[in-house]
């Protein structure tokens, strides 16, 4: 594998994963009753609705039924950068002692 190949190799599993970051994010939200427009729009207030969480949302895929832990999507979304929502989510997640 060239030097090329191997970038765009590393480019594409990253994409993936963070599609699949954005899943975890969009089904913690709904297994919690948790509008993720609203809780994303809380953490990054200057950047305007997420249309990766939209696409998530509309495509008809199902969303993998799928109890995820608070820490776990913390943890999830921290590894991609994502402290800000992190933190937001942890703070919903302490709302509710049964979210933690």
């Amino acid at each position: 594998m060239d030097q090329k190949s191997i970038t765009e190799f590393i480019i594409q599993k990253y994409q993936e994963d963070e599609q699949v970051m954005i899943q975890l994010f969009v089904q913690w939200c709904q297994n919690h009753k948790i509008d993720p427009f609203a809780l994303y729009q809380k953490a990054y207030p200057s950047q305007g609705p997420n249309e990766a969480i939209k696409t998530i949302i509309d495509s008809n895929e199902p969303i993998m039924e799928l109890d995820i832990d608070s820490g776990t999507l913390i943890e999830v979304l921290q590894l991609f950068g994502n402290d800000d929502l992190a933190f937001v989510v942890s703070e919903e997640a302490n709302k509710f002692p049964d979210l933690i």
